[in-house]
Formats: structure tokens, C-alpha cells, sequence
């Protein structure tokens, strides 16, 4: 359970892939656990809930040898600190646009002397680990993912990778695409120029380029890039195409039958 391995993954330059949690329920986090992700990307910028509403869905993941992602709302040292003593092993924060910014999350989510954030993993009450120890070495298991999701932030990556203490650099295909004014359009050439550059751009800089996708097809093309963090889906959208493809099969069926 801790250390998780999440960190050491990147470091050796391992594909790492993980996918992402409908709802923080147990009855939902454990099927998606027993596959076998890397991580799990449990969501609290778009979701209606934060990490009050989490409750011990952290702790389950660890204790399956599967790392917790909490994307948080903000940049905002509260929201950061919730999700680390919520049970994150790493955490996500979205919109980082300048190095500035991204010093600032590295000062939020680790513990003194590489940044600032506030001492009390409870996490580990719930697991029954020695809090204390925990704490004490944190910031060696500790994870920060920023996402790159602006023609500003792409403008800015040389000085951002500058910034000591960042784990991974998360392109959003969708925000980026709503800043190129090519909303939604994600296969938009001015979209894919970007997303195939960022490794190149990250080369040697010692953090692991990421993303999010769904086509199977897209991620295995992603990974040919040179992308090493790679969010596989969700199992709810997955499921409901499924779903769909069988109820539109079943009810040609039907109709060619009453032919």
C-alpha cells in the first residue's frame, strides 16, 4: 500500500496507464481496480463533489496497488492538500499556464523542505499505517501532475519544465482545442501539431509528457509519440457504448426478423 510505486514507474521510463473513476463509490471503484490500472483518475474539478465526498475510495485504491489521482478544481494550496491527505498518491491541478504557476503547485503539494503544504496525511489513520512515518517520507512517493491545456502554456513549456519537482505534464486535448478556437475539434491539425510536439519539447527534462484519450486506436498512436502517462477512458463510457452497440444490434435483429 505505501510506498506505491507510481514515482519509481516514471522514473524508469515505463508506460504507464490508468483510467478513470465514473463515481466515488466502492461498488464502482472496486470492479475498475480489479483490472489492474496504473492509476485512477478520480475527478473533483468538473464533478459536483470534492474531496469531502471521497471518502475511504483513496485508501481502496492503494490498498488494490493502484495509485489515486485526484484532479483537484484549482492551483489553490487547500484543494491540493485535501487531496494528498484524502489518500492521493498523486494529484492532478489543470490550467497551469506559466512556470510561475507551476512553482506554485510543487510549493502546495509538498511537505517542507521542497514546498510549503501543511502536515496531516489522515489517510493513513484509515489504513492503519504510522502517520508519522508517512509524513516523514511523503514527498519521496508524491506525484504532481500539471496540465498543459493552452496555446499559452505550450508557449511557455521550455520555462515551465525549468521548474524543479514536476512528475508529469498533462496535455488536455479538449481545453487546448477550445484555445486554439477549434472547440471539440480534437483531430484538428493545430490540435495533433501540439500534442505530437510535447514530448519532443520534454526530452531530458525529467518529466513524463501524459494525456487523456478514449480511441484505443488514438492512445496507441499517443504512445508512438512518445506519451508514457496515458489515461485510458472511463469504464461508465466504455460500458455505455457497449450497451448501445448491443441494444442497436438486438433491435435490427427484431426488425429484420418481422420482416
Amino acid at each position: 500500500m505505501y510506498p506505491n510505486p507510481l514515482k519509481q514507474k516514471l522514473q524508469n521510463g515505463d508506460l504507464v496507464l490508468g483510467t478513470g473513476l465514473p463515481y466515488p463509490s466502492p461498488m464502482i471503484a472496486g470492479p475498475i481496480l480489479s483490472i489492474g490500472p496504473d492509476f485512477l483518475w478520480i475527478e473533483t474539478e468538473h464533478a459536483p463533489y470534492g474531496a469531502e465526498s471521497l471518502e475511504a475510495v483513496p485508501v481502496l485504491a492503494r490498498s488494490r496497488g493502484v495509485a489515486p489521482m485526484i484532479r483537484v478544481a484549482w492551483n489553490d494550496p487547500a484543494l491540493i492538500k485535501k487531496a494528498y491527505d484524502a489518500g492521493a498518491v498523486a494529484v492532478m491541478v489543470p490550467q497551469i499556464n506559466t512556470a510561475e504557476e507551476a512553482a506554485r503547485a510543487v510549493q502546495y503539494a509538498h511537505y517542507p523542505p521542497q514546498g510549503q503544504r501543511g502536515v496531516s496525511p489522515y489517510w493513513a489513520n484509515i489504513a492503519g499505517l504510522d502517520m508519522r512515518q508517512v509524513a516523514k517520507t511523503a514527498n519521496e512517493e508524491t506525484v504532481l501532475v500539471l496540465q498543459m491545456e493552452s496555446v499559452q502554456a505550450y508557449e511557455n513549456i521550455e520555462e515551465i519544465k525549468k521548474v524543479p519537482g514536476i512528475d508529469v505534464l498533462l496535455v488536455g486535448p479538449m481545453d487546448l482545442s477550445a484555445s486554439l478556437g477549434k472547440m471539440a475539434e480534437l483531430g484538428a491539425r493545430e490540435v495533433q501539431d501540439i500534442i505530437r510536439d510535447v514530448p519532443k519539447r520534454l526530452e531530458g527534462a525529467g518529466i513524463v509528457p501524459g494525456t487523456t484519450l478514449g480511441s484505443l486506436t488514438e492512445i496507441q498512436e499517443k504512445i508512438s509519440w512518445g506519451y508514457r502517462f496515458m489515461n485510458v477512458g472511463n469504464a461508465m463510457g466504455y460500458g455505455v457504448d457497449v450497451v448501445r452497440q448491443n441494444l442497436e444490434t438486438l433491435r435490427a435483429s427484431q426488425q429484420e426478423n418481422a420482416k
